[in-house]
């Protein structure tokens, strides 16, 4: 790609930001609350606006409810095709956006989107009205020299769990099949450092029922040589991990920052952003970025015990708790899930009963660092931002994005974003740097540009 033809690009999205802008503020007064009913007249209505505008950039869009659930969302489904023989990307966004519980802990009206400095807030003003800002953004710029095929899937379920995203994909395969699929749901190193995200862990989680007496007993009868089951349950807890905090079962992977570690997360931040009391000591070994995004972790989310309230002088005779571990990205959650279920089982403490009944499974997911789509990404970020990237992972999971990986093996997956450190996606006053998505938009003109040249 010449200088010169960035620069052109640069001035078309320079020149069309205002109305991108619009766009989003338009979007966001749409309040297209999925909690409040995937199939609901709002929802359509918010995927109709998404379909007009996606026709104004020459995509032909159409809306579709889909019927991989009980409850039908409404998607919004289109193609733009230049030539049979140039490459084909597919752009994902979602038009659904998550409740506001409370409208009075927000700065500005939650559905008026308010231009603050240089933020634009609103619900779904990131989240991810962003996503379809930068589609929309990116396609305008280009106009008629979009020189690669284009397909576009903007989901209406996504903040519900997108409980019917692989059967509708299934049964509109044809209309998915892509060389490159760009995910535009995730985020940046910051407002003004761009970032690809590099990896997703999986997710998998088990219940778990310890066991040592048939009844309970007295405490000052029996209590000594007979442990009771909360304490035995703390002990088989702990013994998943060795002196250092790190996850020690074996058979669950460990995995090193996916494309390197450009930078490490800054230990401050993080223990600001999680409210950590003071004196804590973070768990684990190697960099802050390996251990929140691409090594495993174990959380006790639920514990049945008796209450405080109410305890009385009994060894209680079991206990039943849930495990909610991520995985490395790259591991088969199954196969974490049996190596963690066969642990438990033999770690039995004393000699209770121990047992596990497995529930669900999530993949986790890497992009491949070496490809040719992800150095033109990381060059499209590099000229866009005018700084260089840096590679980041997820802690959390987004099980569609492996899924469409194993639906369509041969594409290159880049997951993307208008997100940043400051956007409070779910959370009060969400909001999205102005300056950050129109390099974001610059970004994706110029990658589907080059994707384009390479064929030329």
């Amino acid at each position: 790609m010449s200088e010169r033809y960035g620069d052109d690009v640069r001035a078309r999205v320079n020149q069309g930001f205002d109305d991108v802008v619009a766009m989003l503020r338009d979007k966001i007064a749409l309040a297209a609350v999925s909690a409040q009913g995937i199939d609901g007249d709002h929802m359509r209505r918010s995927a109709e606006f998404v379909t007009e505008r996606l026709r104004e950039v020459g995509v032909d869009a159409h809306v579709v409810q889909s019927t991989g659930a009980a409850v039908g969302a409404w998607e919004v489904v289109g193609s733009r095709i230049v030539d049979p023989q140039a490459p084909t990307v597919l752009l994902y966004a979602h038009h659904d956006v998550q409740p506001v519980p409370d409208a009075g802990v927000w700065d500005t009206k939650p559905f008026v989107g308010t231009v603050r400095g240089d933020r634009l807030y609103g619900r779904g003003s990131a989240d991810d009205g962003g996503g379809i800002a930068i589609h929309y953004g990116a396609l305008r710029a280009l106009g008629e020299d979009l020189a690669v095929n284009v397909r576009v899937f903007i989901e209406g379920e996504e903040e519900m769990g997108s409980p019917s995203f692989i059967p509708f994909i299934e049964a509109h395969e044809s209309e998915f099949e892509a060389d490159v699929i760009v995910v535009a749901d995730s985020g940046n190193w910051s407002a003004d450092v761009p970032s690809l995200t590099t990896s997703l862990r999986g997710n998998t989680s088990v219940d778990v029922r310890v066991t040592c007496l048939d009844h309970p007993v007295h405490s000052g009868q029996f209590g000594g040589p007979i442990l009771d089951a909360v304490t035995l349950s703390s002990m088989l807890i702990s013994s998943m991990y060795d002196a250092n905090g790190d996850i020690a079962i074996p058979g669950v992977a460990s995995q090193e920052p996916v494309g390197g570690l450009q930078r490490d997360l800054d230990e401050a931040t993080v223990r600001s952003d999680a409210g950590v009391v003071e004196g804590y000591r973070l768990a684990g070994t190697g960099s802050l970025a390996s251990r929140m995004w691409t090594k495993p972790s174990a959380t006790v989310i639920g514990f049945d015990a008796h209450p405080v309230e109410g305890s009385f002088n009994v060894i209680a005779p079991e206990a039943r708790f849930r495990i909610s571990m991520r995985t490395a990205p790259c591991q088969d959650p199954e196969d974490a899930q049996k190596a963690l279920s066969s642990f438990l089982v033999s770690h039995a403490p004393w000699g209770s009963r121990v047992e596990v009944t497995p529930l669900e499974n999530g993949r986790g997911w890497a992009m491949d660092p070496d490809s040719h789509v992800t150095a033109d990404m990381m060059a499209a970020m590099r000229e866009s931002y005018g700084t260089e990237p840096i590679n980041k992972g997820e802690g959390g999971s987004i099980p569609f994005i492996p899924e469409l990986q194993r639906m369509f093996p041969h594409a290159q997956v880049l997951v993307t974003g208008p997100e940043d450190p400051q956007s409070n996606a779910h959370s009060p006053n969400e909001s999205i740097s102005l300056p950050g998505l129109r390099s974001n938009i610059l970004a994706e003109a110029l990658l589907l540009e080059s994707l384009a040249s390479a064929r030329r």
